[in-house]
C-alpha cells in the first residue's frame, strides 16, 4: 500500500467519523429543540432521511439543510406515529406489571399473548421510522405495512435488532460515544439492513408494472 493509498484511506475513515458525528450533533439539537416532547420523533425521522441518502450513495449532501427540510415536512406525521408508539408500550410496560402481580386462571395464555404482542411492537419500532422516510403513506399505513414487512422479511428483523443491540450495547459499555456516534451509528445500521428490503421491494412493484 502506498503513500497516496494510505492518504485516501485515512480521508475516507475521516469524513465518516465526522459526518457521523454532525449527524448525531444535529439530532440532540433539534430534539431539544422541539423539548424533546415534540423534537424527538421529527429528529428520529430526519436523522433516517440523512442516513437513507448516504446509503443511496448521496455522500455530499448538506447535513443540517437536509435535516431541517425533513423535520419539517415529516413533522406531524412523525411525533403522531412517534407517540402512538410510545404509548403503546407504556400500555404494554404497565400490562406486564399487572401480569406479574397477579395470579390468573390463565396463567399459561396470558404470558404468551403478551410477549406476542412485544414481538409485534418491537416489529414496529424497528420498520415504522425508516417507513416513514422511504414511502408516502399515513402513520397509520406505516404502522400497517411495518407490520406486514416486518413479518415477512424476518431474518431481516432479526438482523436489524441485532445491529441495534450490538450498537446499543457498545454505547452503554462506553457511554463516551453516546453524544458523538450513538444515534447516528443506530441511523446508518438500521437503513442499511431496511433499504435492502425496501429495494427489493420497489424493484418487484416496478416489475409488476410492466
Amino acid at each position: 500500500m502506498n503513500g497516496k493509498e494510505i492518504v485516501s484511506k485515512l480521508d475516507f475513515i475521516l469524513q465518516w467519523i465526522y459526518r457521523l458525528v454532525v449527524l448525531n450533533v444535529v439530532w440532540i439539537f433539534f430534539s431539544v429543540l422541539g423539548l424533546f416532547v415534540a423534537g424527538i420523533f421529527p429528529s428520529t425521522a430526519a436523522m433516517l432521511s440523512v442516513a437513507r441518502k448516504w446509503m443511496l450513495g448521496e455522500h455530499e449532501i448538506k447535513i443540517f439543510q437536509t435535516f431541517k427540510k425533513t423535520y419539517r415536512q415529516e413533522f406531524a406525521t412523525a411525533n403522531i406515529l412517534g407517540w402512538v408508539l410510545t404509548m403503546t408500550g407504556v400500555i404494554l410496560y404497565f400490562n406486564y406489571q399487572l401480569m406479574k402481580n397477579s395470579v390468573s386462571a390463565f396463567s399459561i395464555v396470558t404470558p404468551f399473548a403478551f410477549y406476542l404482542m412485544v414481538f409485534f411492537y418491537m416489529i414496529l419500532l424497528i420498520w415504522a421510522f425508516p417507513m416513514l422516510v422511504h414511502y408516502k403513506a399515513t402513520w397509520k399505513q406505516h404502522i400497517k405495512n411495518a407490520i406486514i414487512v416486518g413479518l415477512s422479511k424476518i431474518h431481516y428483523t432479526f438482523m436489524c435488532g441485532l445491529a441495534i443491540y450490538s450498537i446499543l450495547y457498545l454505547s452503554l459499555s462506553y457511554p463516551g460515544i453516546i453524544p458523538f456516534f450513538t444515534i447516528s451509528t443506530l441511523g446508518i445500521g438500521v437503513m442499511w439492513v431496511t433499504l435492502r428490503v425496501f429495494h427489493k421491494m420497489d424493484q418487484g412493484l416496478k416489475v409488476k408494472s410492466l
